[in-house]
C-alpha cells in the first residue's frame, strides 16, 4: 500500500482509553473500508492505515454509532484528515483545482504536480475551457 494518498495515524494507548471490546469492533468496521488498525509491535499503542478517502468513511462509519467510547479515535482520525487535505481529492478534483488556481498551467506542470497521464492532464485541461 505505498500510493499517494496512503497515511498512518497514530493512536497512542488505544486500549486504555477505548477499552478492549470496542477496539474489536473498530478493527473490525476498519476491515470494512479497507483500513488496517493495528498494534506498532508489541506495544501498548496502535495505528490506523489505509487510503485518505477510505478512512474518511471509515471516520463518518464511527461517528455514524455515536458511540461515545469512539470519541477519542474520531478525534485522531479527523486531526490527521485536516494534516493531509490534498490526499481527500480524486485525480480529477485535484486537476480540476489546479487549473482553476492558476488557468495557465501547462500539462507538463499538472502531470509532474499530480503524477497524471499526458492523457488526464488533456481531458482536465479540455473540460476546464468548456466552462
Amino acid at each position: 500500500m505505498a500510493s499517494k494518498q496512503y497515511i498512518e495515524i497514530p493512536l497512542p494507548s488505544l486500549i486504555h482509553r477505548i477499552g478492549g471490546e470496542k477496539v474489536k469492533q473498530a478493527k473490525g468496521i476498519a476491515v470494512e473500508y479497507d483500513c488496517l488498525l493495528s498494534r506498532v509491535r508489541r506495544s501498548r499503542h496502535w495505528r490506523l492505515s489505509g487510503d485518505a478517502i477510505a478512512i474518511q468513511s471509515y471516520k463518518e462509519q464511527l461517528q455514524y454509532l455515536a458511540d461515545d467510547r469512539f470519541r477519542f479515535l474520531i478525534q485522531k482520525v479527523e486531526a490527521a484528515l485536516l494534516a493531509h487535505p490534498d490526499k481527500l481529492e480524486t485525480l480529477e478534483q485535484k486537476l480540476a483545482r489546479l487549473i482553476a488556481e492558476n488557468p495557465n498551467v501547462t500539462l507538463a506542470e499538472l502531470i509532474e504536480l499530480t503524477q497524471c497521464t499526458l492523457a488526464e492532464a488533456r481531458i482536465a485541461r479540455d473540460r476546464a475551457d468548456a466552462w
